[in-house]
Protein backbone atom coordinates (compact mmCIF):
# COMPACT_ATOMS: atom_id res chain seq x y z
CA UNK A 1 0.00 0.00 0.00
CA UNK A 2 2.73 2.49 0.90
CA UNK A 3 5.58 3.47 -1.39
CA UNK A 4 7.70 5.39 1.10
CA UNK A 5 7.80 7.18 4.43
CA UNK A 6 9.85 10.33 5.05
CA UNK A 7 10.70 11.88 8.39
CA UNK A 8 12.57 15.08 9.18
CA UNK A 9 15.91 15.48 10.89
CA UNK A 10 17.69 18.37 12.55
CA UNK A 11 21.06 16.61 12.26
CA UNK A 12 21.22 14.62 9.02
CA UNK A 13 24.68 13.14 9.74
CA UNK A 14 23.57 11.91 13.17
CA UNK A 15 20.45 10.44 11.58
CA UNK A 16 22.54 8.74 8.90
CA UNK A 17 24.79 7.14 11.50
CA UNK A 18 21.76 6.05 13.57
CA UNK A 19 19.72 4.60 10.70
CA UNK A 20 22.74 2.95 9.04
CA UNK A 21 23.21 0.94 12.25
CA UNK A 22 19.52 0.30 12.98
CA UNK A 23 18.31 -0.47 9.46
CA UNK A 24 21.47 -2.47 8.79
CA UNK A 25 20.07 -5.05 11.25
CA UNK A 26 17.17 -5.53 8.81
CA UNK A 27 19.47 -5.81 5.79
CA UNK A 28 19.23 -2.26 4.45
CA UNK A 29 22.40 -0.91 2.86
CA UNK A 30 23.85 2.60 2.85
CA UNK A 31 21.26 5.17 1.78
CA UNK A 32 21.19 7.00 -1.50
CA UNK A 33 22.08 10.58 -0.57
CA UNK A 34 20.42 13.38 -2.51
CA UNK A 35 20.90 17.12 -2.11
CA UNK A 36 17.98 19.01 -3.65
CA UNK A 37 18.17 22.30 -5.58
CA UNK A 38 17.77 24.39 -2.41
CA UNK A 39 20.49 22.53 -0.48
CA UNK A 40 18.62 20.14 1.80
CA UNK A 41 20.07 16.65 2.16
CA UNK A 42 17.84 13.60 1.97
CA UNK A 43 18.66 9.97 2.73
CA UNK A 44 16.82 7.17 0.91
CA UNK A 45 17.07 3.68 2.41
CA UNK A 46 15.67 1.17 -0.08
CA UNK A 47 15.05 -2.44 0.93
CA UNK A 48 12.63 -5.19 -0.11
CA UNK A 49 10.53 -2.85 -2.25
CA UNK A 50 10.10 -0.13 0.37
CA UNK A 51 11.81 3.21 0.88
CA UNK A 52 12.40 4.94 4.20
CA UNK A 53 13.65 8.52 3.88
CA UNK A 54 15.15 11.05 6.25
CA UNK A 55 15.31 14.68 5.16
CA UNK A 56 16.33 18.09 6.32
CA UNK A 57 13.06 20.06 6.18
CA UNK A 58 12.66 21.83 2.85
CA UNK A 59 10.91 24.82 4.42
CA UNK A 60 13.96 25.62 6.58
CA UNK A 61 12.01 25.18 9.82
CA UNK A 62 13.16 22.71 12.51
CA UNK A 63 12.07 19.10 12.11
CA UNK A 64 9.40 18.10 14.63
CA UNK A 65 7.71 14.84 15.59
CA UNK A 66 4.02 14.05 15.28
CA UNK A 67 2.11 12.95 18.37
CA UNK A 68 0.50 9.60 17.56
CA UNK A 69 2.80 8.88 14.58
CA UNK A 70 4.82 5.66 14.50
CA UNK A 71 6.89 4.09 11.74
CA UNK A 72 6.80 0.29 11.92
CA UNK A 73 9.49 -2.00 10.50
CA UNK A 74 8.97 -5.73 9.91
CA UNK A 75 11.46 -8.02 11.61
CA UNK A 76 12.09 -11.63 10.58
CA UNK A 77 12.29 -13.09 14.09
CA UNK A 78 12.06 -12.20 17.78
CA UNK A 79 15.87 -12.26 17.86
CA UNK A 80 16.13 -9.75 15.00
CA UNK A 81 13.53 -7.57 16.70
CA UNK A 82 15.64 -7.51 19.88
CA UNK A 83 18.79 -6.73 17.87
CA UNK A 84 16.91 -3.93 16.03
CA UNK A 85 15.89 -2.40 19.38
CA UNK A 86 19.35 -2.84 20.91
CA UNK A 87 21.06 -1.22 17.91
CA UNK A 88 18.76 1.78 18.26
CA UNK A 89 19.52 2.24 21.96
CA UNK A 90 23.27 1.72 21.41
CA UNK A 91 23.29 4.42 18.69
CA UNK A 92 21.48 7.26 20.43
CA UNK A 93 17.85 6.13 20.47
CA UNK A 94 15.71 5.74 23.59
CA UNK A 95 13.62 2.70 24.44
CA UNK A 96 9.94 3.49 24.94
CA UNK A 97 6.79 1.72 26.10
CA UNK A 98 7.16 -1.86 27.38
CA UNK A 99 10.41 -3.80 26.90
CA UNK A 100 10.72 -5.70 23.60
CA UNK A 101 8.78 -8.94 23.62
CA UNK A 102 5.65 -10.94 22.96
CA UNK A 103 2.28 -9.17 23.14
CA UNK A 104 -1.09 -10.91 23.05
CA UNK A 105 -4.01 -8.99 21.61
CA UNK A 106 -7.00 -8.92 19.32
CA UNK A 107 -4.71 -9.15 16.25
CA UNK A 108 -3.08 -12.32 17.58
CA UNK A 109 0.34 -12.79 19.13
CA UNK A 110 3.15 -10.56 17.93
CA UNK A 111 6.55 -9.43 19.08
CA UNK A 112 6.97 -5.67 19.40
CA UNK A 113 9.58 -3.13 20.37
CA UNK A 114 9.35 0.66 20.46
CA UNK A 115 12.02 3.34 20.58
CA UNK A 116 12.56 6.93 19.57
CA UNK A 117 15.30 8.05 17.23
CA UNK A 118 17.66 10.95 18.06
CA UNK A 119 15.10 13.46 16.67
CA UNK A 120 12.28 11.96 18.78
CA UNK A 121 10.43 10.03 16.05
CA UNK A 122 8.70 6.91 17.38
CA UNK A 123 9.81 3.68 15.70
CA UNK A 124 8.33 0.19 16.09
CA UNK A 125 9.78 -3.20 15.29
CA UNK A 126 7.22 -5.94 14.72
CA UNK A 127 7.37 -9.68 14.13
CA UNK A 128 4.25 -11.78 13.64
CA UNK A 129 5.00 -15.48 14.16
CA UNK A 130 3.87 -18.07 11.66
Amino acid sequence: MLNHTMIGSNDIEKSKSFYNAVLGVLGAKEPMVHVNDTGQTRLFYMHNGSTFSVSEPINGEPATTANGFTVGFACDSPEQLQEFHDAAVANGGSSSEDPPGLREGSMGPMYLCYFTDPDGHKICGIHRPG
